[in-house]
């Protein structure tokens, strides 16, 4: 199910452009480069495009927040931050060329702010976000900055970090022919390590009748609250964007639940629930059929049976770094997909197009 049905007149490259998304079940992928082996970013995305449209993929979920820049000219990072755009960038603009490309090829594309509130990665100190604006960091129960696998953290709790990352939102609805856009298994969330920052502290006790939080981070009341404060935060965002259009798709990819709340403190089955989206995209990363049958029948018991046709499993099927998946697995766990209901997916990432030809190829002509 598209969560968008529109015609757009826009003028691109001199041109009268216009497109129909038709409503049909999401056939994604995520794109978590923009340019690739010496290729400029245009060439890159304009092979991108015709490859999805030649395997019938219909979106196309394009990194947009990475490492603590934008991959998009943004005048919200220059003003703040004093950098426009990831400097590798410079000069371009990419969103807007892939959404030219995609959208005469009745491709959608939706912003993936991959990033969330996370602010840097293998950077110990928090990234040049951090330096300059040092409140924001988000804080275990030592006082340390919250960093796991890699990734360092800003406070997702603080007012003024939801603030900047919903405006980063609103900047890309506002100034692009966006379809949607989407946070992931960090937008929003934290590790269950955060929260012992002074702002959040002095939060919990208000209302705990001074008490404070527990030292166990995993403790399950302290948990639920802290996941219940970012619950807060996906209501807001979504009918904040959805005021700026009604039209716009607002999605979400958060790792499979209970492993998520208890983890990264994102409930995501309330806010399919509570209707605060419009597409959810979970991470359904499994390396075998078998988990992954398990592991998604599971998550249909979890999410409301309204909801269920808004909810398109995420397929890992490339990583880099030697990661293998045989082609004959990336079919069965689509098959699987049909077996339990669901009508289509999300691929990550792209490159694994090219790794599974034979299988996509084929996949969705069948």
């Amino acid at each position: 199910m598209f969560c968008r049905l529109l015609f757009v007149p826009l003028f691109l490259g001199g041109s009268l452009f216009s497109t129909t998304l038709a409503t049909e079940p999401v056939r994604g992928v995520w794109l978590a480069h923009l340019s690739k082996g010496g290729q400029s970013s245009g060439d890159y995305l304009k092979s991108v495009v015709d490859r999805c449209d030649a395997v019938g993929v219909n979106t196309i979920y394009v990194v947009t927040w990475n490492r603590g820049v934008t991959l998009y000219p943004s005048e919200l990072m220059r003003r703040e931050f004093g950098v426009t755009i990831d400097p590798r960038l410079e000069g371009s603009d990419p969103l807007a060329k892939l959404i030219e490309l995609a959208h005469a090829a009745d491709i959608r594309v939706v912003a993936w702010f991959e990033f969330g509130f996370s602010c840097s990665y293998h950077h110990p100190e928090g990234g040049p976000l951090l330096e300059r604006r040092p409140e924001w960091a988000a804080l275990d129960r030592q006082g340390a900055l919250v960093s796991r696998n890699g990734f360092q953290w800003m406070n997702a709790f603080d007012p003024a970090v939801q603030d900047f990352l919903l405006a980063m939102l609103k900047e890309v609805v506002i100034n692009y022919d966006i379809d949607g856009v989407q946070g992931d298994d960090r937008l929003p969330a934290l590790p269950n390590t955060g929260g012992y920052d002074p702002l959040t502290v002095a939060l919990y006790r208000s209302e705990h009748n001074g008490a404070a939080p527990p030292d166990d981070p995993k403790d399950a009341d302290w948990i639920q609250w802290r996941a219940d404060k970012l619950s807060r935060f996906v209501e807001r965002a979504y009918h904040e964007l959805k005021a700026l259009d009604p039209e716009l798709c607002v999605s979400w990819a958060p790792s499979v639940w209970p492993w998520s709340r208890n983890n990264y403190l994102q409930d995501w089955p309330r806010w399919a629930r509570e209707g605060w989206g419009d597409e959810f995209c979970p991470q359904v990363y499994r390396r075998d059929p078998k988990s992954y049958r398990t592991t998604l029948a599971a998550m249909k018991q979890q999410v409301p049976a309204e909801a269920l046709s808004k909810v398109f499993p995420g397929v890992l099927i490339a990583l880099g770094g030697g990661y293998d998946l045989p082609s004959e697995k990336v079919r069965a766990m689509v098959e699987i997909n049909r077996e339990l209901g669901f009508t289509g997916e999300v691929f990550f990432y792209y490159e694994g197009l090219n790794e599974h030809a034979a299988v996509f190829d084929s996949l969705y002509s069948e």
